[in-house]
Parts: structure tokens; sequence; C-alpha cells
């Protein structure tokens, strides 16, 4: 049985498990696979409804994770194509019964079929909760991250491999640093807070406030 830490400061180790608890929501961050991929299960205080993003790996610890803290699971979101964030989709979706959902760039790799195809602008229910879709181009073409508004005073961004602390996600090429870096400026950076906590889809929770001061450097160095 995986243990999950109350005492939430956004690091986790390897299989291990940690929880954040809001006014409004429940986060738990697990990191699974041996690239240290954080999934996240987010539920409405309200309801219990639950979103997981990212079935990334190690099934048998995410079904323990959703027994024990979503029993109502609502919905799976996969925040991009590559593969280290998708392994265990196909036994958790089965297993459950949940409908899946990803951006239709980036739905072809994916071992099921999303029930819900996902765009830039939309809006994800689950429960009281509220997650809004930011479409961001570069480190994939069909990457989508989450920000969920109202779980407190804060907005809690879920980037999959977009956002990191200390810089973007990988890119191959000049354009789609480009790409990546103008839609992370222009639909993150423009619009959210520096209160804004980013969940990366590996390592650290970080902030806005403290990745903005970073931004023209990203812009120099090219990646």
């Amino acid at each position: 049985m995986t243990v999950v830490d109350d005492n939430y400061t956004g690091h986790v180790d390897p299989r291990t498990a940690a929880r954040r608890t809001l006014p409004g929501a429940s986060i738990v961050k697990v990191s699974v696979g041996p690239m240290d991929n954080n999934a996240y299960l987010v539920t409405c205080s309200q309801t219990g409804e639950t979103l997981l993003i990212d079935a990334a790996n190690d099934a048998e610890i995410l079904l323990d994770l959703i027994e024990r803290f979503a029993p109502k699971l609502s919905l799976i979101v996969t925040s991009h194509q590559h593969p280290d964030h998708w392994l265990a989709l196909e036994a958790v979706a089965k297993a459950t019964g949940v409908p899946t959902a990803a951006h239709q760039l980036d739905s072809e790799p994916l071992p099921v079929k999303p029930d819900r195809v996902l765009a830039h602008g939309d809006t994800v229910k689950i429960g009281e909760l509220s997650f809004d879709v930011i479409h961001l181009q570069g480190h994939t073409p069909g990457s989508v991250a989450l920000a969920l508004d109202g779980a407190d005073e804060a907005t809690h961004l879920f980037t999959g491999d977009c956002l990191f602390p200390g810089g973007l996600g990988r890119t191959t090429k000049s354009a789609e640093f480009d790409s990546l870096l103008h839609d992370v400026t222009t639909r993150v950076f423009d619009v959210y807070s520096d209160a804004t906590v980013v969940y990366p889809g590996h390592g650290d929770d970080t902030t806005l406030g403290a990745e903005r001061p970073q931004l023209a450097e990203w812009r120099a160095r090219g990646w």
C-alpha cells in the first residue's frame, strides 16, 4: 500500500504520494514509473468526484490510490502523447470503467481512444470543480495544461511536460521551442497571477511567480 503523506511540500519521492487539502479540493500527487512521472488525483470536496491527470505508470499503485482516495473517479485526462504519461492508461481505464480525454492532435498514439476530445478554451467539470483547458504546442502538437480555479484563492495549474521549475519542456527544433514559449507566455504567464501553483509532469511543484523572472533567460538560451 502506497504511503500518502499529508504534509504536502510539492515534492514526492519515487513511488510515494502526498496529499494537499484545500477548502474546495484535495490533490494527491504520486510519483510512478522509472522516469519519476507525476500523476494527480484531484477530488472535489463537495461531491467526492475525482479527475485523474496522467495514468502514467504503475497501474497497481494508481488503482490502490483511486480505491482509497477517489471512489468517484469521473475522468482520466492524458496531458500529451509521450508513452511515459500513459503506460497505465489502458489498465486503469479498463479496471475503473471511467472515460478518458485528450487533445485530438495527441490522441492517435494513445492505447485508448479518448471518449472526449479536448480543445483550447474547453472546460472540464468534476463535481463543483472547473478546469480550463489550455492547449500548449511545442513539446508535442497536442499538449494540454489544466487550470483549476475555485479550490482556494489561488489557481492550480497542471502543466504536463510544458512547464517545469527552471524551464519549458523539451523541444527538438527551434520552431517547436518558439511555439511552446509563445503559448506558455501568452496563455499562462500573461493570464494567471504569480500565486498560481504549477504541478508539472515530473519533479517538484513551483509557482508562476518563481518562474516569471526567468522568461527572458529561457528565450535567450533557446531551451
